[in-house]
């Protein structure tokens, strides 16, 4: 038995259930990949070409407890020629998550979830770009938490400006 010297023990508080999230599943709700000017390319001496890319990241609520993150990722190349390739995807998954605050929600699906499914979105980006004839494009990992801050921001600015 426990002393308690007048005083009152602690009361035993149930530990918080931890946080738990799975990926349910994942998969590519729209792929397009254009490749405009293949025979000027095989036929002309062309400049290396020049790649932009473009991310960004949303999540919706499918269910009470299941929601889906998505990366819509663009890559387009474009040289002397022209156009040598447009590759625009909108990669998705599902995940399943119990016991996550309200507040850390958000963070979690536009940073977390987005992290766990890019090995994948890089494989298929690097897998259609060497299907349509060029070199693979192998993506170097993206800092989704700085994507997300600096969206924060944004709104931040432009609440500010608009109040």
């Amino acid at each position: 038995m426990a002393e308690t010297n007048g005083k009152s023990a602690p009361q035993d508080r149930p530990a918080p259930a931890p946080l738990q999230a799975r990926m349910v599943s994942q998969y590519v709700k729209d792929l397009s990949f254009e490749n405009p000017n293949i025979r000027k390319l095989m036929a002309a001496q062309v400049d290396p070409p020049n790649i932009s890319v473009e991310v960004s990241v949303t999540a919706d609520k499918i269910d009470k407890d299941v929601y889906e993150t998505s990366i819509l990722f663009k890559a387009s190349a474009t040289n002397n020629i022209g156009t040598i390739y447009v590759l625009e995807t909108d990669y998705a998954g599902m995940l399943k998550i119990d016991n996550v605050p309200e507040q850390a929600l958000e963070p979690f699906l536009l940073i977390s979830g987005p992290t766990m499914l890019f090995p994948f979105l890089r494989r298929l980006v690097a897998d259609v770009t060497r299907e349509g004839g060029f070199p693979p494009l192998m993506l170097d990992p993206i800092d989704f938490a700085g994507l997300y801050f600096r969206r924060k921001q944004e709104e931040e600015k432009s609440g500010k400006t608009v109040a």
